[in-house]
């Protein structure tokens, strides 16, 4: 095993509601949750549960050096092993709940695409809705958010109450083709514009 895969292995084990996963995303996962990252200006990204770095990877590649890329990692094992790997991120070690306040600090009004690694249907409802919150509130009218799910799970509880909770959620929500060179296959969610009823005041 790579030492990516080890140590995301070994957090697994120590946190699995936190980790999500046992191994990295793959790099066509990567481009596919990435792709609203815009090639020109100067964009802010934030992304969401970055783990050992795959998605950060390539958000970096299409930056090139451009805008503020603020990687948000609970788990401080992964976050210090990110910013090892790449100084040019914003690495932060802090909950994701803390988005508009994490922002603020640094003098940015929103973001103008969020990715997400985190692993939503493991959440609790509550859980769920505090994260989506802090998402919503620092959107514009044009950032688009992604987040990816395991297709072998869309079917089971969890996975089809998020799918409804996006729904509800955001005007836009296009489930992308599955990545099957992803282990296990997933898939991409593509949204746009929370819905006015789902806004919360900050």
């Amino acid at each position: 095993m790579t030492n990516d895969t080890t140590l995301f292995l070994g957090q697994w084990i120590r946190s699995p509601g936190t980790v999500g996963a046992v191994a990295p995303s793959s790099r066509r996962l990567a481009e596919a949750v990435a792709s609203p990252v815009p090639h020109r200006g100067d964009p802010v990204i934030v992304e969401l549960g970055p783990g050992t770095g795959v998605f950060t990877a390539e958000i970096q590649r299409r930056l090139g050096g451009r805008g503020h890329h603020m990687a948000v990692e609970i788990n401080p094992r992964l976050a210090d092993f990110l910013a090892a790997r790449n100084p040019g991120v914003d690495v932060v070690t802090d909950d994701a709940a803390r988005l508009p306040q994490l922002l603020r600090e640094r003098g940015l009004p929103r973001a103008d695409v969020i990715v997400s690694g985190l692993p939503w249907a493991s959440f609790s409802e509550e859980t769920q809705g505090r994260l989506l919150d802090a998402v919503i509130a620092i959107m514009g009218p044009h950032t688009a958010f992604t987040t990816f799910a395991y297709s072998f799970a869309k079917h089971l509880p969890p996975a089809r109450r998020f799918r409804k909770r996006l729904v509800d959620t955001f005007e836009e929500v296009v489930a992308g083709r599955t990545v099957w060179g992803n282990v296990p296959p997933a898939f991409v969610y593509h949204t746009r514009r929370p819905r006015l009823g789902a806004v919360q005041q900050n």
